[in-house]
């Protein structure tokens, strides 16, 4: 019996074409010599072309046409970094949300976003509609305000030019100076809270991970609401996570003593 074949969707069989065709040769691909290449009209390959370019996967210099972006080495050198991070974390995450009774994540950097690659839930009865490979923004987030704070001056400083500061709730900050004066106050404390910023009701607290290097690897977050995470129980909850991310580090094979900050 001849097996079937599965169905194909053009468009992106084609923009993986494009892909491996301008991966082939250092030289930059102009639109029509991608076009004559492939045997697609112009039109589409321009359409394709751009998509492939606002999603980062390509970058076009002027005078030497389209060629592949880091983006795709990033990709994969953070799955094999959020495996090793994700394995070396997890025991100590399980401690912390069985003592705390909080549900923890571990997120890092992709791109102008933190995407949670780990998730504990607490035992109890109140869960949170979180999940691995959930993406969340930067500005209004624990996690978020983490990575941003504890990333080298000038990349941290990149990341806020182009992330986009919506308001989420009434206590959302939509202003980069009042941003970056939460951004030092989280460095100087060494962890970053999200009082319902990003969702009515829920509370984050965060602080950074780091590895060997001292570069930014990861962040660790409870996430409850205010009634778990009320502001007598705060103080607390902040050491035990800032604790609990120095052991990763630790793990990691890093060493930032009390949470300090370190850059590569």
């Amino acid at each position: 019996m001849k097996e079937a074949k599965a169905p194909r969707v053009n468009a992106l069989h084609r923009g993986l074409q494009i892909m491996e065709l301008v991966a082939g040769r250092k030289k930059g691909w102009s639109t029509s010599e991608i076009s004559r290449k492939l045997k697609i009209p112009k039109s589409s390959a321009s359409y394709l072309l751009n998509t492939l370019q606002l999603r980062g996967y390509l970058r076009r210099d002027e005078d030497r046409g389209y060629r592949l972006s880091m983006k795709l080495l990033a990709l994969g050198s953070l799955e094999l970094y959020g495996l090793e991070v994700r394995e070396i974390a997890l025991p100590i995450l399980r401690r912390l949300v069985e003592e705390t009774g909080i549900t923890g994540h571990l997120g890092v950097l992709e791109g102008s976003e933190a995407v949670y690659i780990e998730r504990m839930p607490s035992a109890g009865f109140i869960q949170l509609n979180t999940w691995i490979g959930r993406r969340i923004p930067l500005h209004s987030s624990g996690e978020g305000k983490a990575l941003v704070a504890f990333l080298p001056p000038k990349e941290a400083e990149v990341l806020l030019q182009i992330i986009e500061l919506r308001r989420w709730t009434p206590k959302t900050i939509v202003s980069l100076p009042k941003l970056r004066q939460e951004l030092m106050k989280i460095r100087n404390c060494g962890f970053a809270l999200d009082d319902q910023e990003n969702t009515p009701g829920v509370r984050c607290v965060a602080a950074p991970i780091f590895d060997r290097a001292g570069s930014l690897v990861a962040a660790l977050s409870l996430t409850g609401p205010v009634q778990q995470l009320t502001d007598g129980r705060l103080p607390k909850i902040a050491e035990k996570v800032k604790e609990a991310a120095r052991q990763m580090t630790l793990a990691l094979g890093g060493n930032v003593p009390g949470g300090s900050r370190r850059n590569s």
